[in-house]
């Protein structure tokens, strides 16, 4: 879930199988596809965060497009979003039961349109307008710091899991337990890039 600080918009909501590094990878340049890229996300020290020894490759990839992360003192910082999550965990399961909504793709399209009606018609108690009014009024009052998504080559190798593999003296390539022929020295090293 990627929630606006300032308007309370839904950038974007998706369930995928568990929390990795592919689902965000997924999740974040859809939205910045659509929304443009922020200056920060504001996110907890998860593992796909934060790294005592280095950086990881979430923050490599949006580093990448001038993309930092800011980190939460502590859990009830994020109290925004993780009452947001609240609500979407108490609400869906009883919709998708009504829906017999039976999996992944069913769930993600019903709440899509669950995720734009709520920008569009749930008046914010503290804003006293709809997410989307409020992010109208941002952008229309110049409020914002988005930028656009660059044209850029690497747009789809930068939000993709990315790892070295190293040619075999057969210029073969061993990929999940399958053997591909390359045209690549012996002993090279070649990025495979996992897109979600």
């Amino acid at each position: 879930n990627l929630l606006d600080d300032c308007s309370r918009l839904h950038l974007q909501t998706r369930i995928y199988q568990s929390e990795n590094l592919l689902a965000h990878l997924d999740l974040l340049p859809s939205a910045f596809t659509v929304y443009g890229l922020p200056l920060e996300i504001y996110v907890d020290y998860h593992s796909i965060f934060f790294s005592s020894t280095g950086v990881t490759q979430l923050q490599e990839a949006l580093h990448f497009y001038g993309v930092s992360f800011r980190y939460a003192p502590t859990p009830q910082a994020k109290g925004k979003i993780e009452r947001d999550h609240q609500v979407w965990q108490a609400r869906l399961p009883s919709f998708f039961a009504s829906e017999a909504v039976g999996d992944l793709a069913q769930a993600n399209s019903a709440i899509e349109a669950l995720r734009l009606h709520r920008n569009a018609h749930q008046l914010h108690r503290e804003l006293e307008m709809t997410p989307k009014a409020a992010w109208d009024s941002a952008l229309a009052e110049n409020r914002s710091a988005l930028r656009p998504v660059p044209n850029c080559p690497w747009w789809p190798f930068v939000w993709s899991l990315r790892s070295a593999l190293q040619v075999q003296r057969d210029r073969r390539l061993v990929v999940a337990n399958h053997s591909f022929r390359v045209d690549a020295a012996p002993g090279s090293w070649l990025i495979l890039c996992n897109h979600p």
